[in-house]
């Protein structure tokens, strides 16, 4: 069943609504799993093939996102659509884990979904994409630092234990 294109959608950019929609359904949602509702795409398939797939699979990714831009989609949308293609090609690309990630993200599917939020409010979702671009590394820098730290903690403790243990 096809989803109805949505109404606030300006004449001009049907058609490239409905080819972005296409390829986010043909890369994340192809097969279903019998048995269950669990959906996977030509992405996870590609992802198979160490290096080759996840690189065709985030051209594909980068042409979706060209098929967004042509549609008016500011940077800061874009930029978050690169994000979670940068991370699904980048996890992706971990030998037997990645393969799992690459079915699990969906970066594509993740895509066309902000790319559908922008349409319906695009200001909004302009700032939470700037927000977002901000907060992931932040959040990602502060995890290091916390790990950093316990490390280091962990080492100290460790010393000071060895040390009096030896007197």
């Amino acid at each position: 069943m096809d989803d109805p294109t949505p109404q606030y959608l300006p004449r001009e950019h049907v058609e490239t609504f409905r080819r972005h929609r296409a390829l986010s359904r043909v890369f994340d949602q192809a097969f279903r799993v019998p048995g269950t509702r669990w959906r996977f795409g030509l992405d996870a398939l590609l992802g198979l093939f160490p290096g080759i797939g996840d690189l065709v699979g985030a051209a594909f990714a980068g042409y979706g996102i060209l098929l967004a831009r042509r549609m008016g989609v500011p940077p800061s949308v874009q930029l978050r659509m690169i994000a979670n293609v940068a991370i699904d090609s980048t996890l992706g690309a971990v030998p037997v884990a990645g393969d799992v990630f690459d079915a699990a993200f969906k970066a594509h599917r993740r895509n066309h979904a902000l790319l559908e939020r922008w349409l319906e409010r695009p200001r909004r979702t302009e700032t939470t994409s700037r927000l977002a671009l901000w907060a992931v590394p932040v959040a990602a820098l502060l995890a290091i630092a916390a790990v950093a730290g316990l490390a280091f903690a962990a080492l100290a403790w460790a010393l000071s234990y060895f040390d009096s243990a030896s007197m």
